[in-house]
């Protein structure tokens, strides 16, 4: 009899004898055994579930392909995965205050989140910014708010990332004229602008521009940054505010990957060498709280993209075919309802990150269902990471879950899932037609109607939510943005129109004008502009003007 014979054999007399001898007496969960992808788990995993895992052509070595067991061929053994904080509020001395703070407490990386004015591309003293300025993130108007938000953090010595889409250039030239004052060489300068406005479409709604003009933005920056910011990833494609947005885990890797193809496309059509650009690729994933899926899904991840890469695209550089990846913990997994169990949750998915080789990550706070941080949630949440790194283990070999029967099945089964929606993606056209179309919002729409009729069901338990609860009292020192913070703000954007040299910023803006339309690479002249104080709202007001706004179709 065959190896694979007689395990099969002994698993069903082990199946006869003790498993189903035990259940009339001891009965299993009355529950479904899946995934919040929907994923059927078995009671048991053995070999015969990976019969057809091949070890080198499926898994390889790590820092090889297909990536599957991670990017780097050491991994955590070499350093950790960068602790990069997301922050931002009220203006840009607070947030600089909280940043300094942060990276005292170890954090190396820094990760900034901007209000939703300077996300839609307004000044503070826009109409349409009233009740908006400060709250959400830091408000940015010019180089001079810049300046300050990077004030004594030498940019050659930090990485920073800035989750902004729409303006993502104009935001990306404001860094780099900090740099340049800070007589640091750009060719120095790290991190990574989200610039992914895709999943915007989608899922988030910070839209200025339509889909060609912005996409236009977005190979204009991949080609600037490939000629002059060789450590700077010029977007991050991200699966998280698609995850936010509703979606279970298979959406997530299909619809991120699909972007990634799309923006890979558009860069290839403009004349832009794949091997030149897609090293500087990067990818921003969701740690939501099913454990040994979310593992998964960063392995198939790899995987799939490194085919992708090589198969779809041709690529030849071996960096061209990593998927590299920032993760933040899932804030919509968050509770208001006893706040300090997020502490525990999100420890779970910081795990599942490090577990699954994430290179960067972000670990929400407990209070962020009610509030923005404070300085004392924020800081527990980034020793989170450091427990994980310096006292759990996890760290100290390559892929420790590797060959566990369970995650390699699961793995690969929501490879197969993700390849079917992309088989559908293109069968649409592509990416930006499956948006137009509204097929992606639907599917997430659909998911997310879902996943609350289980909660509301108690089909899916939330601890404290719908099982579990206690009488709360009313909590208390929650971290308020100063009401008056619009009114400073705006104070600072007329100082800075005042003392600028006025001729100087509008001259540059009427050449940002006359090359917008044109197929003349934007990002010198949107650098220009910043040198000499034009706003965020009048760089992206001259776009507006030239590219016209993004009136979204209705997808019910």
């Amino acid at each position: 009899m065959a190896k694979d014979e007689q395990l099969a054999a002994n698993q069903a007399e082990w199946a006869s004898k003790l498993a189903d001898k035990v259940l009339p007496r001891s009965p299993e969960r009355d529950t479904d055994f899946t995934t919040e992808s929907g994923l059927e788990v078995e009671r048991l995993y053995t070999p015969l579930d990976l019969a057809s895992l091949d070890y080198q052509k499926d898994l390889g070595f790590p820092g090889d392909y297909p990536f599957t067991r991670g990017v780097q061929p050491t991994m955590y053994r070499g350093r950790f995965w960068t602790m990069r904080q997301y922050a931002g509020y009220a203006d840009a001395e607070e947030t600089n205050a909280r940043f300094r703070y942060l990276l005292d407490q170890g954090q190396t990386g820094l990760s900034v989140a901007f209000d939703l004015p300077t996300q839609i591309g307004l000044d503070s003293d826009h109409q349409l910014s009233r009740g908006e300025v400060g709250r959400v993130g830091v408000a940015i108007d010019s180089l001079a708010d810049m300046e300050l938000l990077f004030k004594s953090i030498p940019l050659d010595k930090v990485s920073t990332s800035m989750t902004i889409n729409a303006p993502a250039v104009v935001l990306l030239a404001m860094y780099i004229a900090v740099a340049e004052k800070q007589n640091v060489d750009v060719k120095k300068i790290s991190g990574t602008i989200q610039n992914d406005i895709l999943k915007e479409y989608v899922a988030r709604g910070t839209y200025i521009f339509p889909p060609a003009p912005s996409m236009r933005l977005i190979t204009d920056t991949f080609a600037y940054c490939a000629e002059n910011l060789p450590d700077w990833n010029p977007i991050s494609i991200s699966g998280y505010h698609i995850r936010e947005a509703g979606s279970n885990a298979v959406q997530e890797m299909a619809f991120t990957l699909a972007d990634g193809i799309a923006y890979v496309e558009a860069a290839l059509k403009v004349g832009l060498d794949v091997d030149v650009f897609a090293p500087r690729l990067s990818f921003f994933f969701n740690a939501h709280k099913n454990f040994f899926e979310e593992v998964a899904k960063y392995r198939a991840l790899r995987r799939m993209w490194a085919k992708i890469m090589r198969e779809r695209f041709g690529a030849k550089n071996p960096k061209s075919l990593m998927l590299r990846f920032h993760t933040q913990t899932g804030g919509s997994t968050l509770t208001a309802q006893q706040p300090d169990v997020n502490v525990v949750r999100v420890a779970f998915q910081a795990l599942s990150a490090v577990l699954g080789g994430t290179q960067s990550l972000h670990t929400n706070s407990k209070d962020e269902a009610l509030a923005l941080p404070t300085e004392e949630s924020a800081r527990l949440a980034l020793r989170t990471q450091q427990v994980i790194a310096y006292e759990t283990g996890v760290t100290d070999t390559v892929d420790p879950l590797a060959g566990s029967y369970f995650v390699e099945n699961l793995t690969s089964q929501l490879e197969t899932r993700a390849w079917e929606y992309i088989d559908k993606i293109d069968q649409l056209g592509g990416a930006v037609a499956a948006i137009e179309t509204g097929y992606m919002q639907r599917e997430i729409q659909e998911s997310a109607y879902k996943y609350q009729q289980d909660i509301e069901n108690i089909e899916r338990i939330v601890v404290g939510v719908n099982k579990f609860q206690i009488v709360e009292e009313r909590h208390d020192g929650l971290l308020r943005v100063d009401p008056n913070i619009a009114e400073k703000q705006v104070a600072r954007l007329q100082q800075v129109k005042s003392g600028r040299d006025n001729r100087a910023a509008a001259s540059a803006l009427v050449k940002l004008r006359s090359v917008a339309g044109t197929t003349e690479n934007v990002m010198p002249y949107i650098i220009a502009a910043v040198r000499v104080y034009a706003t965020l709202g009048e760089i992206c007001g001259v776009l507006r003007d030239v590219y016209g706004e993004y009136k979204p179709t209705a997808t019910i």
